[in-house]
């Protein structure tokens, strides 16, 4: 069979998986009106077979928004349709279904929230652009948020925890990665603080900590993973030290037991590997993610896991593409290529309409 590895089953604490093959958080703008619903529930339950099926982003705050149609989980509404999603995986497969938390902080957007000014680290605006039902629109000055502000925020993420187990998933996954709120506080350049929460590492980390902490605190620290990018420059981040920065937090989070730690690897302009840093640090589940251009080619991610440098590895278009990638990656069968014109589109075309291999098969026989 090829990719031995990755088909080797898994267990570390009460995290027990038939294989090491995650799906990772994609963004597909398909919740409308920020609720999951039936087509949502189908894509997930389509893709029900990987070991770890990490969800996508999705807000704890309506101040959190930052895209068209992606999902929330700060009303009732919302729980009822992540309700319907975890229904429907645990129906289809095995997977641990883990919703991932993303507050977009200053790359959130008034459009998404009523108005609302977006709230960060500090006043300082994100120079890009995003995507607005009118076109596309320049990114507003976020407010900093005052310090007797943050223990609201960090319960923000604490009652979408809640509300997601609640809803009937396995955990949750903090998204303190690729320019987000949690990683704002992390980053030098959007964190100019001077209350304890930024100046140097130890503060720039606090928050993230308080908020594993808390989470882990609600729900049990075998339900909350957590996502890390260093190194990543995506939406504006500069990280001047990143090699320091996640050592001292991961040695920060270390002690709390959490389910897993979800790494992209450093771009190799960083000269180091936050695998390698993460592996040594990190005592519990390491995932590897290859990145947003680069997901990791099979023959190298099951390299990763035979040498044990990683105990999953998180797959991102290739699961988009193929329902059924473990199923196929066991078979050493063609695999199906992702289209990216229908990534956010809306609809059912590009999200639940790729073939499983069974049903490809049944088309050529036909």
């Amino acid at each position: 069979m090829p990719y031995d590895n990755l088909f080797q089953p898994y267990e570390r604490g009460t995290l027990r998986t038939a294989h090491r093959i995650a799906m990772a958080p994609l963004t597909r703008n398909r919740a409308k009106d920020t609720v999951p619903g039936d087509l949502n529930a189908t894509y997930y339950a389509q893709r029900a077979d990987a070991a770890i099926l990490i969800t996508e982003g999705t807000h704890p705050a309506a101040v959190g928004q930052g895209y068209l149609d992606i999902a929330g989980l700060h009303n009732d509404e919302q729980q009822a349709g992540w309700a319907q999603v975890a229904d429907a995986v645990h129906a289809a497969g095995d997977a641990r279904l883990f919703i991932q938390l993303m507050h977009c902080g200053r790359v959130a957007h008034p459009v998404y929230t009523d108005g609302e000014q977006p709230v960060a680290p500090s006043a300082i605006k994100h120079d890009g652009q995003v995507f607005t039902p009118d076109g596309m629109e320049d990114y507003v000055t976020p407010r900093a948020l005052e310090t007797d502000e943050l223990a609201a925020v960090r319960d923000q993420y604490v009652d979408a925890a809640r509300r997601a187990v609640a809803a009937g998933a396995d955990g949750v996954e903090l998204h303190a990665a690729n320019g987000y709120l949690l990683h704002q506080f992390l980053s030098e350049n959007t964190n100019e603080r001077t209350d304890g929460y930024g100046t140097d590492v130890a503060g720039r980390i606090r928050f993230v900590v308080e908020v594993a902490e808390a989470t882990a605190a609600a729900i049990g620290a075998e339900r909350v993973g957590i996502r890390l990018s260093p190194g990543h420059e995506f939406n504006g981040i500069k990280e001047t030290d990143p090699r320091a920065t996640y050592d001292a937090l991961l040695r920060a989070l270390a002690p709390l037991g959490l389910a897993y730690a979800h790494v992209m690897e450093t771009e190799p302009y960083a000269g180091y590997s936050t695998l390698e840093q993460a592996r040594e640090l990190w005592p519990g589940t390491l995932i590897a993610n290859g990145g947003f251009s680069e997901e990791y080619d099979v023959a190298g991610a099951d390299a990763l896991v035979a040498d044990g440098k990683v105990d999953l590895v998180a797959f991102g278009r290739r699961f988009l593409a193929n329902p059924d990638l473990p199923a196929r990656l066991r078979a050493g069968a063609e695999l199906n290529e992702p289209d990216e014109d229908t990534f956010y589109s809306g609809g059912a075309k590009g999200y639940t309409d790729y073939p499983t291999l069974d049903e490809a098969q049944d088309a050529k026989a036909a």
